[in-house]
């Protein structure tokens, strides 16, 4: 259905959302702010009746509780008085007065008020500006929550977004329309949605969200999306339940699609529980960097508020992420005293036993350890623990839930509802010791794949390159005369044994070739080939240092190798190394272990003006972690305080997330989860200097091709577009058309040599339309190695 008048189009939304979608306590048009605030009023004597005894709220009153909302500097802080369900003033009369404000948990049952008002008034902020009409704001209860702008067909929905910056940046969303938490930008074929981001936030359309069904197909059509998102109770949730005001970085969050359906299918599948008897709840297939953390946290937050369960316990596979993992609930919590992190196994038994504590954080190994032994000693716990409901929700759980610990923590508390989230579920084709994820947790919840997540734009794409230190014909050269035991070609062709069996390698695949070149990429020359690539390649991935790389290699001997040839090739690059610093007493190899540690720590040190020991291992991981990801201390660092790449051969590559890291260097073959897992190290969305995670592998090139291939049939769907990236050629070819639309641009103005802008809007929207598509591609370019002064004469050469 189209409209040819934006007037149609919003009495259409009105009429449905009215009739059909929950929103019937009234309509109100044209309303100033003062009337708004005057309806507010209404709705709170309404629903405060048994408090007020018959009498109405006064004007000095009402100002009380708009100066609470005054005094409300973020969204977060709104987003917390909206879910306070309480306002507490003090009353004419000198005493306390508690007024019920809004339940996320009272939907409709003569608590909750629908009502609309259309195109609401703006004042402008001084006598200079400029005043305004919205189209649309949802209340609840009298606080305006959602504010809609449209536009009429044949208008991009971008548009109405760029509507609602500039109402913004006018403060048009101060006073009551402060309340507003979600924005919806719609035409009647595409809708968007995003979170608040406050007076002086930030409009980052990388967090513009169409929702979507729950197989991830975007809905779009207006009557569709509002049915599905505006409807009566699904807004009302979305403001109590699926906005999360994020005390880390003070960001008001709303979530996405998939997350609510994974989130609020976990709450049902816990309703249904028959506690007592044997139940696996199942797993969350959702894929890495897609916020598994806040899917997770509001699972559980869920579980919680509606008393369906007594503990939920959110169980980590590494005992640091525990501690990361808690600040991550608290800062998503309303209180922090919501979620409570364990200090030791007893410290754990005792939460479990206790009937504080609903949601506890702690990790498998921890939970691993309640053994016999602790059971007997602490009978007077499990008594009770026994008698709890429990739900253990499990993360990173492709990597967590094959070993000795979770079948201790299975057998221990059999009666526990066990739940899942893993971005690289184990499937048939990579099962652990004959085990899949379904085995262990049950069916699938929902699915949120990587290639979903490329397609939304939550994640990024790849620009994958082999990168081959010997060429194939040299590496099936080597391996058919080592194998025919000839010195040269002549000495194999002029031997009839020798001719068979160099004819026989000479004519096998080269993934067959390799499963017996070892030695080829063992020696030290390929490394300083691989280390020499790294150095001409950097300044180019990294945009000059601003982004940070991994470098993963095939055990810890092969780290400390490549740090000193690092040290040695590349000095001005930053670079440390991580990795299992235990040390056993198996000879040589252990002390050499304990010297490249050594020498790591006393160089990162000496870097960054640190003093970790080898005792305090785990400081120096911590350090680096959060000087990756810019986090904590390192929130503002460049140059000098960053870090350029890290040498890992397991640790990092699942679990850890830094939006600064946009490379990844292997020198090692990998398969199925593990290939998933650690390109998803460089695949954070982030700025528009980085549209894709660069990977670069250099072992046995044509066997990990094969691998990568199976892999992505295995997670993901590589038909999507941008799953991997353009190549340069096709960059240079997409930068030329562009340009050739620019000047066609011009050359239709009438304007030679670009000397002035057109003056019709038409032309320059097609300008900035080709404007943007040749800095992307551009941007796609330059991190693939094209520079500007190297092309000559209009020509520019490049390598395959």
């Amino acid at each position: 259905m189209s409209f040819a008048k934006e007037k149609d189009f919003q009495k259409a939304l009105v009429e449905l959302l009215t009739t059909k979608k929950g929103w019937m306590d009234g309509v109100l048009e044209y309303p100033s702010e003062a009337e708004l605030i005057y309806n507010w009023k209404n709705v709170l004597e309404r629903i405060n009746q048994d408090k007020l005894n018959g009498r109405t709220i006064s004007n000095n009153e009402m100002d009380k509780i708009l100066n609470q909302l005054r005094d409300l500097k973020t969204p977060n802080e709104i987003n917390k008085f909206i879910n306070g369900k309480e306002i507490s003033i003090i009353g004419d009369d000198g005493k306390q007065l508690v007024l019920f404000n809004y339940d996320r948990n009272s939907i409709g049952l003569g608590k909750s008020v629908y009502q609309i008002a259309i195109e609401p008034k703006f004042t402008a902020s001084n006598e200079l500006g400029l005043s305004g009409r919205g189209d649309i704001c949802l209340l609840i209860n009298g606080m305006p929550v959602i504010h809609i702008e449209l536009k009429r067909s044949g208008v991009a929905v971008g548009e109405a977004c760029n509507q609602i910056e500039k109402y913004s940046k006018r403060g048009y969303f101060t006073g009551i329309f402060s309340l507003i938490q979600i924005f919806v930008a719609m035409n009647p074929d595409e809708a968007l949605y995003f979170a608040n981001p406050g007076k002086n936030g930030v409009f980052n359309k990388k967090f513009f969200f169409n929702w979507a069904d729950v197989n991830n197909i975007a809905i779009n059509s207006w009557d569709q999306f509002a049915g599905e998102f505006l409807n009566i109770p699904k807004a009302h949730e979305l403001v109590g339940f699926y906005t999360i005001a994020d005390k880390s970085d003070g960001v008001l969050k709303v979530m996405r699609s998939y997350q609510y359906y994974a989130s609020s299918a976990i709450r049902n599948i816990v309703s249904q529980v028959a506690w007592g008897r044997k139940t696996r709840g199942g797993y969350v297939w959702h894929t890495t960097g897609s916020g598994k953390t806040m899917t997770s946290f509001k699972s559980a937050q869920l579980i919680s508020e509606h008393k369906l369960a007594d503990k939920v316990v959110f169980l980590v596979d590494r005992i640091e992420l525990a501690t990361q993992s808690s600040l991550n609930y608290k800062s998503f919590c309303l209180d922090d005293s919501d979620v409570s992190d364990t200090k030791s196994c007893d410290d754990l038994v005792k939460k479990l036993a206790d009937d504080d504590n609903t949601l506890i954080i702690t990790s498998i190994q921890k939970m691993g350890k309640i053994d016999d032994e602790i059971i007997a000693r602490k009978k007077r716990e499990f008594d009770k623990i026994s008698k709890k409901r429990m739900v253990i929700i499990i993360d990173e759980a492709h990597r967590s839930t094959f070993g000795e610990n979770i079948k201790r923590i299975r057998d221990n508390f059999s009666s526990a509802v066990l739940f899942g989230f893993t971005g690289t579920p184990i499937h048939e084709e990579n099962a652990k010791d004959g085990n899949t994820t379904s085995d262990i947790f049950g069916d699938e919840i929902h699915r949120y794949n990587i290639s979903d997540g490329i397609r939304d734009g939550n994640v990024l794409g790849f620009d994958i390159t082999a990168v081959k230190t010997y060429q194939d014909r040299d590496i099936r050269e080597k391996v058919a005369l080592k194998k025919a035991n000839a010195s040269s070609v002549a000495d194999a062709l002029n031997d009839e044994a020798k001719q068979k069996i160099y004819d026989e390698w000479n004519s096998k695949s080269m993934v067959e070739l390799e499963k017996v070149a070892e030695s080829i990429f063992d020696d030290e020359k390929h490394k300083r080939l691989v280390v020499k690539d790294i150095k001409n390649r950097f300044a180019s991935v990294s945009r000059a240092g601003k982004y940070h790389a991994m470098l993963t290699t095939r055990s810890i001997e092969d780290a400390i190798i490549y740090y000193r040839l690092f040290k040695e090739l590349v000095p001005e690059l930053k670079v440390a190394g991580l990795f299992d610093p235990s040390i056993d007493n198996s000879g040589l190899k252990a002390l050499d272990k304990e010297a490249g540690i050594l020498e790591m720590l006393e160089d990162y040190n000496n870097t960054f003006g640190k003093s970790f020991t080898m005792p305090d291992y785990k400081s120096y991981k911590a350090d680096i972690s959060a000087r990756l990801a810019h986090k904590d201390a390192y929130k503002n660092i460049s140059g000098a305080g960053c870090l350029d790449i890290l040498i890992v051969v397991d640790m990092m590559l699942t679990g850890y997330d830094s939006k600064w890291v946009n490379t990844i260097f292997i020198d090692r073959l990998m398969e199925y989860e593990k290939i998933i897992q650690s390109f998803s190290r460089t695949n954070r969305v982030f700025d528009a200097h980085k549209p894709f995670g660069n990977v670069f592998y250099y072992y046995k090139t044509n066997t990990m091709a094969e691998n990568i291939d199976k892999a992505f049939k295995l997670y993901g769907d590589s038909s999507i577009k941008g799953l991997f990236v353009d190549k340069i050629r096709d960059n240079l070819a997409n930068m030329n058309k562009a340009f050739d639309e620019i000047c066609s641009v011009f050359s239709s103005a009438g304007i030679s040599d670009f000397d002035s802008l057109p003056s019709d809007d038409e032309s320059i929207a097609k300008f900035v339309k080709a404007m943007k598509m040749l800095e992307k591609y551009k941007n796609s370019a330059e991190l693939q190695g094209f520079r500007l002064d190297d092309v000559k004469n209009g020509v520019y050469e490049w390598q395959e």
